[in-house]
């Protein structure tokens, strides 16, 4: 029945179009100063998106390009036109008339559907407005802390740095913790942070300057997560598996209590201790009044007992329930990270790297030093294609 809808509807355009056709044209041309006009004021436009930020210098070049290039085409077409219709006129209306319907028809019986979802243009539209506001005002941070003459609060500058760092410009980021790292009262924390987005910009790999931030956050505080949590990623690096395995067992050997990032230093220091021949440690080991939920002592004893699909499934069953829970508590970073370890476990691919990028969006909102976003990183490089 729609499709009877459609053909009509398309029969009565072809109508509208092609009924004109059948006398001759007495078109009156459009004036030039009126067409000119309205590309003037295109331009005006551009300019003024321009300076209110909601396009780039680049995207704002490209567009006056295109407009003064329009206004050329016209000049040239006003200085030849005489007021008679183009000789191929009719003939592309007619083309028209006919190809337009008959390709609308053919894609949408191959792609289209009434169930696909439309993307409101005002959504994205705010969207760009939200982006181009945060740069405006990032940007402004920037200028009042570079021209304050005493340079600049060091609270101010660790926020442009985190700022920056959450908007993925990492060597801008890098440059205002710079700042706070070469003042006196600079602590571990400045320099964990710096190291991990000069580790970020380069995409994972730790550079000179790097590894000179990561030692002297572990040189001023070596209880510092993220300190010890680079310094292993660092070692790691430079072929030292078994001393970045022991600096992450020895950070969780004093740890007197849990703490989230403790899920992070198990698995990573799992992922290099199964490169090394280390055999597995558990959180339990470490934080044994963890919250975490798990198997209690009677599934332990009970799977003793079991087959190995019998066990494979009883695991699979504890994952399943580790789903459900995180679906009504779906900020829960930490079980999302043991979610996804415990599907990478399983072999189960695709949905570890959902339960992973789960994580990374939760770990927007987490401190900059926080080890948790390394691990969740080196994750998702690991299991994705």
């Amino acid at each position: 029945m729609i499709w009877l809808v459609f053909a009509l509807l398309s029969v009565v355009g072809l109508l509208f179009m092609g009924l004109p056709l059948r006398h001759r044209s007495s078109r009156t041309p459009v004036p030039a100063d009126t067409t000119d006009a309205v590309l003037m004021d295109q331009l005006d436009e551009v300019r003024r998106d321009l300076e209110r930020g909601v396009i780039s210098d680049a995207e704002a070049t490209a567009a006056e390009q295109e407009i003064k290039r329009r206004i050329l085409v016209q000049s040239r077409r006003s200085a030849r036109s005489d007021g008679k219709p183009a000789a191929g006129g009719r003939l592309m209306v007619v083309l028209s008339a006919v190809f337009v319907p008959v390709f609308a028809f053919g894609y949408y019986s191959a792609m289209g559907s009434p169930e696909i979802p439309g993307v409101a243009f005002a959504e994205r539209a705010a969207e760009r407005l939200d982006a181009a506001e945060i740069a405006d005002l990032t940007d402004r941070l920037y200028v009042r802390l570079s021209s304050d003459p005493e340079g600049g609060a060091s609270e101010g500058w660790m926020l442009l740095g985190q700022t920056y760092s959450k908007m993925g410009r990492f060597a801008d980021a890098a440059d205002a913790y710079q700042v706070v790292a070469q003042r006196p009262e600079a602590d571990s924390a400045v320099f964990s942070m710096l190291a991990e987005v000069l580790i970020y910009a380069e995409q994972g790999v730790v550079t000179p300057e790097a590894d000179t931030a990561i030692d002297r956050a572990y040189e001023l505080d070596p209880s510092n997560p993220g300190a010890a949590f680079f310094k292993a990623v660092s070692l790691e690096q430079k072929g030292d598996g078994a001393k970045a395995h022991e600096t992450l067992v020895a950070r969780l050997d004093d740890a007197e209590r849990f703490f989230p990032w403790m899920e992070s230093f198990v698995g990573e220091a799992n992922r290099i201790g199964a490169k090394i021949g280390k055999g597995p440690i558990s959180l339990a080991d470490y934080a044994p009044k963890t919250s975490a939920p798990g198997p209690t002592q009677e599934d332990i004893e009970n799977a003793q007992d079991m087959s190995v699909e019998e066990r494979q499934d009883f695991i699979r069953s504890m994952v399943e329930r580790l789903a459900t829970r995180l679906e009504d508590e779906p900020d829960d970073l930490d079980g999302w990270m043991r979610l996804g370890n415990a599907y990478s476990v399983l072999g189960d691919t695709a949905p570890a790297i959902a339960a992973f990028e789960r994580a990374e969006i939760l770990l927007s909102e987490a401190p900059g030093d926080d080890p948790r976003r390394q691990a969740v990183q080196s994750a998702l490089e690991r299991l994705r294609p």
